[in-house]
């Protein structure tokens, strides 16, 4: 089950919005735009909470404030009910829909209504106990929002992700724990047993107490000092989350981004949860407003991997960002939407892929220099190459305009073959007009095997050739290139090798007798900006 389109009428900023989205949303815009107004709409539409008025457009005037969204699947949904009662209400509603259109809106706030296709029109009210079993029906709603105090959701509560797992988790594993059973034992016998000193002492204690409170009220029979068996939940109100990151502290004392990395980490466990043990039906939606925020380029993309991952799963992310990260690589499951404030209306749109790295060329400032700060780039074949050209730089060439050295195996998990690597490099780079007709490739002559894919690479970018961006050394491997004494045919560490030339061979020796190499470079640098 899941959300195929929104649409959202005179809320905030938002005049009217409709949306289909995907299992990973990304939605980019300045600030002050409306991304965290869509947002707080959906919220709404789960929560009903806030003053109508003050969300009006305008914050004026008498018209409708709605949200209205379409779930698919629903008979899957149905079919995972754990709930008996609650699965026969949504059979009963929704026959063999397998599509539904629900509403909130301002009209009528406390009731989310449904669109009855049949009569053509808006239910005016749900039978008796529908909600309740609506809600139990629904994909489960997670907001993030900036305001959210990371550690709240690190601590233990009744209603907080924390609490739900471990009273889950625990009680179950506390019923039938012999040495839960031992304790409760032993409890007994310290407070409960007539016989234990305990006890008699809270016996005498109380028969004084009751000696002077009958000197008030002569009918007082008698009066027990109990101790009842402590309630787990109480013992978790002390409940405290530590991390051991080299350095073991509470979560309080890490910084702000290992907070909130802890925050999303939670909340991810907390859909695993829900899934694993009572709502196998509950698919999440998970809305987080400024997804980046404290995170490392690094963390970001670790982050952008792991929503990926829940969206798998059949989960929906939706997040909104300022961040080129978490939208710069290409993933089946994306789609981006701008979302552009135009005389005081949010509109919101998608973008289609050919026009993505116009906004990371936005998001990245709008200059060249922004997109990692090279004039240019010279794509490699891998790391051997990147070592040896880097080195040979740093050391002869310091002067030189700043050029980005990108290897296409360069990530291990997502590049494997040569060929499919460089391809995916330069299609990437090549989506920006800023380097499309720039960027330079350098490659070894390819072995027979490899011809096929060679071949197809060179068809598919034929400017290429004719605008002098591809170079090929005359050998099959960067090794047998090399100048003597560092000539080889294999070696057991080719980046050793690779690091050892760029190490140690001269401006001459690198100009002489690795031309091709240095023609290559030559014409990145004549081509930079």
């Amino acid at each position: 089950m899941k959300i195929t389109k929104i649409e959202v009428h005179n809320f905030r900023s938002i005049k009217h919005a409709v949306i289909t989205p995907t299992n990973f949303n990304v939605f980019v815009g300045q600030n002050n735009h409306g991304k965290t107004n869509f947002f707080e709409a959906i919220d709404w539409f789960y929560s009903a909470k806030g003053d109508v008025d003050k969300m009006r457009y305008g914050r004026t005037g008498t018209e409708e404030v709605s949200v209205v969204i379409e779930f698919t699947d629903i008979q899957d949904g149905i079919s995972k009910m754990r709930n008996e009662k609650n699965k026969e209400a949504m059979k009963k509603r929704f026959g063999e829909q397998n599509t539904i259109l629900v509403k909130r809106s301002s009209t009528q706030v406390k009731v989310r209504q449904i669109f009855d296709e049949s009569a053509d029109q808006w239910m005016e009210k749900n039978p008796t106990g529908f909600d309740s079993a609506f809600n139990d029906f629904l994909p489960s709603f997670e907001y993030v929002s900036t305001g959210m105090r990371p550690m709240d959701m690190a601590k233990y509560g009744k209603s907080t992700p924390i609490g739900t797992m471990l009273a889950g988790v625990l009680s179950v594993i506390l019923e039938n724990d012999p040495a839960y059973a031992k304790f409760k034992a032993q409890f007994d016998s310290v407070f409960t047993d007539p016989e234990s000193q305990l006890r008699i002492e809270l016996d005498k204690l109380s028969g004084k107490v009751k000696m002077y409170l009958e000197k008030q009220f002569a009918d007082t029979e008698r009066v027990t000092f109990e101790v009842s068996q402590p309630v787990f939940e109480d013992m978790l109100k002390n409940f405290e989350t530590s991390i051991d990151d080299g350095i073991y502290t509470s979560a309080e004392e890490k910084g702000d981004g290992m907070q909130r990395a802890l925050m999303l980490a939670i909340i991810q466990a907390y859909a695993d949860f829900r899934r694993e043990n009572s709502d196998s039906s509950k698919y999440f939606l998970f809305f987080i407003d400024e997804a980046e925020l404290h995170l490392h380029p690094t963390a970001q993309r670790k982050l952008k991997n792991a929503l990926l991952d829940l969206a798998g799963n059949g989960d929906q992310v939706f997040i909104n960002t300022h961040s080129s990260v978490l939208i710069a690589e290409e993933e089946a499951t994306q789609q981006i939407f701008r979302v552009e404030k135009v005389e005081r209306k949010t509109n919101i749109t998608a973008v289609p892929s050919t026009e993505k790295h116009q906004i990371v060329y936005e998001l990245l400032g709008g200059s060249p220099a922004d997109l990692l700060l090279p004039n240019n780039f010279l794509i490699v074949e891998g790391p051997s190459e990147y070592d040896l050209i880097t080195k040979v730089i740093a050391r002869h060439y310091a002067d030189a305009k700043k050029i980005q050295v990108v290897y296409a195996e360069g990530d291990h998990t997502a590049q494997k073959q040569t060929m499919n690597g460089i391809n995916k490099v330069y299609a990437t780079l090549a989506l920006n007009p800023v380097y499309r007709d720039k960027l330079i490739i350098l490659c070894d002559t390819p072995h027979a095997d490899k011809q096929t894919d060679f071949d197809k690479f060179m068809t598919a970018y034929p400017a290429l050739t004719s605008n002098n961006q591809l170079f090929i050394i005359p050998t099959q491997a960067l090794e047998e290139y090399y100048p003597a004494p560092w000539t080889t045919s294999a070696t057991d560490n080719k980046r050793r090798l690779a690091q050892e030339v760029g190490d140690s061979i001269t401006k001459d020796q690198f100009e002489t007798d690795m031309t091709k190499i240095h023609e290559a470079l030559t014409e990145c640098w004549s081509k930079s900006y």
